[in-house]
């Protein structure tokens, strides 16, 4: 055992039982030595990793009521880049400030339970709708297909029209595969930004 320098060497308070003759307490202090830890110390320290060799077991209820993100996120920069550089021009200077106002006050959520749109200067304007709702989707390319429109029709005859979404084939897609019943994604062909 290796000796530790003197001034190391602290004292730090043990309890012991005893009998009860000497105070009311059946426990007494008593000071032992302690040694703190110091660089030159032969000891190493070790990290513990624990790991479980069994996967927790999950009910199906529960895994299905726990809602995951397919996509989370705000109208793709190119609709915003493309619209900034014709913003110049004082006749597409309306859709500069539509493009603007969905790049920052805009937000697309797509889990595996709902469709949500955020939108508002301070995201107070919510809109949420089931996949069970889903009657037709449809998806419109904009520019050169980099992103598009998805406009999913309800079965009450509402139209939801989510502008300037990223990845919207792999969106629009899944949506389908979400819905209750089967339907057919409908493309035409690419438009304006």
């Amino acid at each position: 055992m290796a000796t530790t320098p003197t001034s190391a060497t602290t004292t730090a308070a043990t309890c012991r039982p005893f009998s009860n003759t000497h105070h009311h307490s059946p426990y007494a202090i008593t000071k032992l030595p302690f040694t703190r830890p110091t660089s030159k110390s032969p000891r190493r320290l070790t990290k513990l990793q624990v790991s479980s060799s069994k996967p927790i077991a999950t009910t199906s209820a529960a895994k299905k009521n726990e809602e995951t993100i397919f996509f989370d996120g705000g109208a793709h920069y190119g609709d915003l880049l493309a619209n900034l550089l014709l913003g110049f021009t004082l006749l597409w200077l309306p859709l500069t400030l539509a493009a603007v106002f969905r790049a920052f006050y805009l937000r697309y959520r797509f889990t595996n339970l709902r469709v949500t749109v955020i939108s508002g200067l301070t995201g107070q304007d919510r809109s949420d709708f089931s996949y069970n709702v889903i009657k037709d989707v449809q998806v419109v390319p904009r520019l050169i297909g980099e992103w598009g429109d998805v406009i999913i029709t309800l079965k009450d005859g509402t139209k939801v029209d989510l502008r300037s979404v990223p990845k919207f084939r792999e969106i629009a897609k899944y949506c389908l595969s979400m819905a209750e019943e089967p339907v057919v994604l409908k493309e035409t062909g690419p438009k304006g930004f």
